[in-house]
């Protein structure tokens, strides 16, 4: 081995080291980016913690709150240290890390004996304190490996059964755990160095659990106001309901399922599941005799299309006869269309749609005339007319999808009367363990990474690439709407991302450490490898899943 190693800092300054000197020793002998903490380390396109050792010559950029990967970081960090500190105050509490709220994140908490109300106000706040106080006191967060045996006997003797059902199915020589103070946790992702460089945060009371606020990465230095969410902290509950009634929270309990032979009959209850929620929203728009304008929207990958789809046949049941309009065949020409900071076409922009003529033909369909339909064809940016005509009569209802259907401006000179809006989102309840939640963008983003290699031929590293700009759009054009949706449906199926396993891990080994997205692609595989994959030989034809893995039984 060399004597010495070259690391090159993002400024282009090189440092010779000694082969094992850590990122964080590098980090003192740089220059610090300014005003922030530094979390963890981009090391040759991987992301690493500061305790990481540093072998080869490495390119190295550090990473704080206001990079995605250090956000990243950030709050799984404190997601450790709210796991600690209610082990020290509450060590018969059942805890758990749910699912993202707004800009936070909502935790179940139960005492054996605390009634059916949840955790009340004084022991948020208790623990909140607990957490400051490990914070002031800046413990190491330390990353160690332990023998498989050890492991799983810590497990054992601390009750986390969620942790030994994922050691269950896997069998590697050493387990490797974060530990501070004490207090251990399987690793799933680089931690922050020391528990001092998490103090911005706060926990707020919102029963029957509590939120985990954190602050935002363009405002990193404050804690973000609690914009309250009912509706879709009510999807996430449903479905959180729909996991107990299928006795799945967990993917350690998942994979058990599929070990067992069981997975069959499991897939068929989820969607059945599915079917009656869809039924149970196609009730709703028949008792409601004026509102025959039905608007589907949701973020990419939520499985819009075949709701829709699905959603029709409910209705053809219930004695409706719709018709659907989607919305991409309205987009303007080029030379309309917006363009963003960097001066490519925004596809997500609500200006991209002729919202004029998008409302002029509404408003003719309502009157019962006929109108023609225009087509847009992608590969000349033109629009077209192909003689499709279309009017709707008594009795028919129309089915709009598309990303901006709960935006009033899409449909502004339709009264509001007629319209019913559904909010379509993947929100998975399905968690690694207590600690560590499964984000619901992950599930969306390998969903589109399949169907973009199978059906659109953008390979696996333009589908990572295209991924934050795709993001923005939502943020900008999706979320900030979903509050007026009439009624909700969850697209997310708890057993897909085992489908889906053996379809994205060849596409991310495509992925090499000379592309920048290389460190998206090691975490998801990382992700991963908790899974057993499961054929997709049992999915349904009619299935959501179908959209993006294809032999659906719908046409697209």
């Amino acid at each position: 081995m060399a004597r010495t190693i070259v690391v090159t800092l993002e400024n282009g300054r090189k440092l010779r080291c000694k082969p094992y000197t850590t990122a964080g020793t590098i980090l003192k002998r740089s220059v610090r980016p300014s005003g922030m903490a530094v979390l963890g380390a981009m090391v040759n396109n991987e992301v690493s913690s500061l305790t990481y050792p540093l072998t080869t010559d490495s390119s190295i950029r550090f990473l704080t709150i206001e990079d995605s990967h250090g956000a990243r970081i950030y709050r799984n960090s404190l997601s450790f240290i709210l796991a600690k500190a209610i082990s020290e105050s509450f060590p018969a509490a059942e805890f758990s890390i749910q699912h993202s709220l707004g800009t936070g994140l909502y935790c179940s908490f139960e005492l054996p004996d605390g009634g059916k109300n949840g955790i009340t106000a004084g022991q948020v706040t208790r623990i909140e304190a607990t957490m400051r106080r490990i914070i002031r006191a800046n413990l190491p967060i330390e990353r160690r490996k332990l023998s498989y045996s050890e492991g799983v006997e810590y497990f054992k003797k601390t009750g986390q059964s969620e942790k030994l059902g994922l050691l269950a199915f896997r069998n590697p020589p050493r387990i490797v755990i974060h530990t501070c103070g004490g207090f251990s946790d399987l690793a799933h992702t680089p931690l922050a160095a020391v528990t001092g460089t998490l103090n911005t945060f706060k926990l707020i009371h919102y029963p029957p659990g509590f939120v985990l606020q954190l602050p935002d990465r363009e405002e990193p230095h404050r804690v973000m106001a609690f914009a309250d969410q009912p509706h879709l902290f009510q999807i996430f509950q449903e479905h959180k309901e729909w996991g107990r009634i299928l006795d799945v929270t967990t993917v350690g309990r998942l994979n058990e399922i599929t070990a067992n032979g069981e997975i069959s009959g499991f897939i068929k209850v989820a969607e059945a599941l599915h079917e009656k929620k869809i039924a149970a929203i196609a009730d709703r728009i028949v008792s409601d005799r004026k509102r025959r304008i039905i608007l589907i929207a949701g973020p990419s990958s939520a499985g819009k299309t075949t709701f829709a789809k699905r959603l029709e046949i409910q209705l053809r049941v219930n004695g409706l006869r719709p018709h659907t309009i989607g919305t991409d065949n309205y987009f303007v020409e080029e030379d309309r269309n917006p363009r963003d900071e960097s001066g490519n076409f925004d596809f997500e922009h609500i200006e991209a749609v002729d919202i004029a003529l998008f409302n002029r033909h509404l408003v003719e369909l309502l009157k019962g005339r006929e109108i023609e339909l225009p087509y847009f064809n992608f590969e000349t940016r033109k629009r077209e007319f192909r003689g499709e005509k279309m009017k709707i009569e008594d009795g028919q209802a129309l089915i709009i999808e598309g990303i901006h259907g709960l935006n009033p401006r899409l449909t502004h000179m339709v009264p509001e009367g007629r319209k019913f809006r559904i909010y379509v989102s993947a929100l998975t309840q399905l968690a690694i363990d207590s600690n560590n939640r499964i984000s619901t963008t992950d599930n969306r983003l390998m969903r589109r990474m399949v169907r973009d290699s199978r059906f659109r031929g953008n390979s696996p590293l333009t589908t990572l690439q295209m991924w934050p700009s795709v993001r923005r759009g939502e943020k900008k054009w999706i979320f900030p709407f979903q509050g007026m949706a009439h009624a909700a449906f969850n697209s997310a199926l708890d057993y897909e991302l085992a489908v889906l396993k053996p379809l994205v891990e060849p596409q991310l080994l495509q992925i090499k450490a000379s592309d920048p997205e290389y460190a998206e692609a090691r975490r998801l595989s990382a992700f991963l490898s908790n899974f057993l994959g499961v054929a997709d030989n049992e999915v349904p034809r009619t299935s959501i899943l179908r959209e993006y893995i294809g032999r659906s039984g719908f046409k697209y």
